[in-house]
């Protein structure tokens, strides 16, 4: 199993248990999330509770509750929405921090695509929801998600090189 690490912070942010589609010349990650439900255990013990005279809704779990797997798995930390302004000055310093970080193989790659993938997000800022890792490090990478045009489940964002591999 593979787990991706946060380069700044050291959080756990991904895993290859989530497929992912490189978007904007391999500087962009896409994951595709899903909405679960956690808690509720269903049972069947064979029994029709309707011509037992129970109840349809008998034996529903109260405490189940609504989750996006990536989020929970990853114990991801929502943020406060950013207007453009602030997040143009986030992008900013985070691109800053992390281009030392990219692998010298990649560096060409990243400066010359890393522009374009900005802009999309920057485009898409009011539908983002952003996401930092356990460790709540504000300076480490965002996870950003949104919901695609018609879709129930979220669609994570991931700076590619801003993820270190890991073996477990």
């Amino acid at each position: 199993m593979l787990v991706y690490q946060d380069l700044i912070s050291g959080d756990e942010l991904l895993s290859d248990s989530f497929a992912y589609n490189e978007i904007h010349n391999g500087i962009l990650w896409e994951v595709e999330g899903k909405w679960v439900t956690q808690g509720a255990l269903d049972v069947d013990i064979g029994a029709n509770p309707s011509a037992e005279g129970g109840e349809e809704d008998e034996g529903v779990d109260d405490q189940a509750i609504k989750v996006v797997d990536i989020v929970d798995t990853f114990r991801l930390q929502e943020q406060p929405s950013f207007d453009k302004k602030s997040f143009v000055a986030y992008i900013k310093k985070f691109i800053k921090t992390l281009t030392p970080l990219v692998p010298v193989d990649r560096q060409d790659e990243f400066k010359k695509n890393v522009e374009g993938a900005v802009k999309w997000l920057l485009s898409k800022v009011s539908d983002l929801q952003f996401f930092v890792g356990e460790g709540m490090n504000i300076d480490g990478t965002l996870v950003y998600a949104y919901y695609k045009e018609g879709k129930t489940d979220p669609t994570f964002i991931y700076f590619r090189d801003a993820l270190k591999e890991i073996k477990c």
